[in-house]
């Protein structure tokens, strides 16, 4: 096992290798790719890259099946950059940032409607019992009597 500062520097330069290495790749089914992250096992054997595709599902599929035929060409550019005794094995995941992103603007936008209903229902209306239920207007008459009492103790 590694130290987790070296993982993670190794993590990063794999993910700026396959950032640069992607240009490169001349296979027409490559759609506009950007890597996005890449993390790498302790054991510094696997690398996960992931990355975005722009455009829609079919897209996204064809440059899956591009970054698959072009992993070995890739796996032995990033083990020679790297330095290692083994060069870490890739896999390739599609970060779905958009359509989380997307997700969560909806769930927002569906909780500022319900807000709004609220404030509208509660528009003019007023609180079942008083402003302050635990304050009486008698209490500063007994403060000032257990005020006087304790003087008299005194």
């Amino acid at each position: 096992m590694s130290d987790p500062a070296k993982t993670r520097r190794h993590a990063e330069r794999v993910r700026e290798l396959v950032a640069s290495l992607v240009r490169e790749i001349k296979d027409p089914r490559l759609g506009m790719v950007t890597i996005t992250d890449a993390r790498i096992t302790g054991d510094l054997r696997e690398a996960t890259v992931y990355y975005t595709v722009l455009g829609d599902p079919t897209e996204q599929a064809a440059t899956q099946a591009a970054l698959e035929s072009a992993k070995g060409m890739l796996r032995s550019r990033v083990g020679h950059a790297l330095g290692l005794r083994h060069s870490p094995s890739l896999a390739f995941v599609l970060d779905n940032v958009l359509d989380h992103a997307k997700e969560i603007d909806d769930l927002l936008a569906e909780a500022r409607q319900r807000d709004e209903e609220v404030q509208r229902l509660a528009a003019g209306k007023q609180y079942a019992g008083d402003p302050d239920p635990y304050k009486a207007d008698d209490d500063d008459e007994a403060d000032t009597e257990r005020v006087g009492a304790r003087e008299d103790l005194g």
